[in-house]
């Protein structure tokens, strides 16, 4: 996607008001302050369920900024996610024609992302946001919508639950999930 393209200036974002993402995403991309910058597009892309054009331009670029051996930060996932589910609310504008190759083409680069970052994930951030984009990108939008919202807390009172987590699995179940690779990208399971 053209970043000279005078049509950046007519996005609108998460407000419903005109945004344009291309100043951020250059900061992202330089690595200048970048928590800063994610806090920026989160607030400017989506918001309350509300998303807009801009939301759809910028992760086809955001996802550009990762092509190369740069690992995407886990809220590069999170955001492309939630903004992909509400991309189906009822509410939300379509694709705009002129983005919708690209914005797909966008999705497919980011499942191969996801699963790159999946093979090394440590947090459980990574994990979580990783498995969302999968789901999303293979059409399972209801299980990649469950996967990105739950937070942990609300993921513990599940598996508690449904499967008595705590009566029946030790804490170290999960401690091998999230285990530091083994030298070789191996799992040490």
């Amino acid at each position: 996607m053209d970043l000279n393209d005078h049509r950046w200036t007519q996005l609108r974002g998460g407000y419903k008001e005109l945004y344009d993402p291309r100043p951020a995403v250059r900061k992202l991309d330089s690595e200048v302050d970048a928590e800063t910058v994610w806090d920026e597009l989160w607030n400017e892309l989506h918001h309350q369920g509300d998303i807009g054009e801009a939301s759809y331009a910028a992760i086809i670029v955001l996802v550009d900024i990762f092509r190369s051996e740069r690992l995407p930060d886990w809220k590069l996932f999170s955001l492309a996610a939630t903004i992909e589910v509400e991309r189906h609310r009822k509410t939300n504008p379509p694709i705009p024609e002129w983005l919708v190759d690209d914005y797909a083409s966008a999705w497919k680069r980011l499942a191969i992302l996801a699963s790159n970052a999946l093979q090394s994930a440590s947090d459980f951030y990574t994990v979580q946001s990783s498995l969302a984009i999968l789901a999303l990108a293979n059409r399972a939008y209801r299980l990649g919508a469950l996967i990105n919202w739950l937070d942990y807390s609300e993921l513990e009172e599940i598996v508690n639950d449904k499967l008595a987590w705590c009566d029946l699995y030790t804490d170290a179940s999960e401690q091998i999930v999230f285990a530091e690779p083994a030298p070789g990208g191996s799992s040490a399971n």
